[in-house]
């Protein structure tokens, strides 16, 4: 009997070479899935899936066939709003729970910095000062997250387990609450969670609706001297707003991982500021092995023509 004729994908980056980071476990004792860097590609036309990282503008030009894209990353906004690849096209992420864990892990070494004062102890060891700081207790410490996926639920149940005192902005209740966790849901959640707060932790999934959502109106309703922790994408942040903030007083500081160019340019006078807390994009990041089992998986699925179970929904964004 024949063997099957396998399905071909390609993949497409501007930002890293796919095929170097994700090569070993990809591997090539696939038969049945085929996936080829843009160069190994003879027939465009046979190419019916791509894995993605930011896709340069012409990416997708020369495969007119294609029927799944998948991004390796959990966010999905540069395929989603990305001008060469046909809306009929399925999108689908990568959903790694080690992820999640990253980014709580992140998000909990912030608050912590913030609530112990680190940055001051930093100052008095540069100026060889002995200056304890206050000790605030835990629950003292009001922080908001904003979003609820599966990276904001992780961040929720990680910084709730240290005791901070947290509210939540979320699309609907969870149905698995985290007990003491306040939760805001409707259209205003976000507004609504932040009144008061000393941090705001935003992981929520860049839509038309969340972009500059970080502004100046967001930021006024904040407990004055609050600190913002940007973990969710760089288009969330009106930068003009956070400076104001941080010149009044009405931010103390920010941690931002993610920015709306990336790499931030050199000059950019984020870098020289001394209120921030700079980190590139490393928040969070996909195990290699899971992004080639779930790429291969959903490429065996679109082959047999079953339902993409990592498909996102083009209406929500997410």
């Amino acid at each position: 009997m024949a063997a099957a004729e396998p399905i071909y994908g390609v993949l497409l980056s501007d930002a890293m070479d796919l095929k170097s980071y994700y090569g070993l476990d990809f591997g090539d004792a696939t038969p049945d899935v085929r996936l080829l860097n843009p160069d190994e590609v003879t027939n465009p036309d046979l190419i019916r899936f791509a894995v993605c990282w930011l896709p340069g503008p012409a990416a997708f030009a020369p495969y007119l066939n294609i029927e799944m894209a998948m991004s390796v990353g959990a966010g999905v906004d540069a395929l989603l709003k990305h001008p060469g690849l046909n809306k009929d096209v399925a999108i689908c992420r990568v959903r790694d729970p080690n992820q999640a864990d990253l980014m709580a892990g992140y998000a909990v070494h912030e608050v912590v910095h913030v609530e112990r004062g680190f940055a001051r102890m930093q100052q008095s060891q540069a100026s060889a000062e002995w200056a304890p700081p206050a000790i605030r207790p835990p629950h003292d410490l009001k922080v908001a997250v904003l979003g609820h996926g599966s990276m904001g639920a992780s961040v929720v149940k990680a910084l709730a387990a240290c005791g901070f005192s947290v509210s939540v902005a979320c699309r609907r209740a969870p149905t698995d609450p985290v007990e003491g966790v306040d939760y805001f849901t409707g259209d205003d959640s976000v507004l609504k969670s932040v009144v008061g707060q000393d941090v705001v932790i935003n992981v929520l999934p860049l839509t038309a609706e969340t972009e500059n959502i970080l502004d100046a109106d967001l930021f006024a309703k904040l407990a004055k001297g609050a600190w913002l922790i940007q973990i969710g994408r760089g288009e969330h942040l009106v930068e003009e707003d956070l400076v104001a903030a941080l010149d009044s007083g009405q931010l103390s500081g920010a941690t931002l991982d993610v920015f709306r160019t990336e790499p931030l340019p050199s000059d950019h006078p984020f870098w020289s500021d001394p209120r921030l807390r700079i980190t590139p994009h490393i928040a969070s990041d996909t195990t290699p092995h899971i992004v080639a089992e779930q790429a291969l998986q959903s490429a065996r699925e679109l082959h047999a023509g079953r339902p993409l179970s990592l498909a996102i929904s083009r209406g929500q964004g997410y």
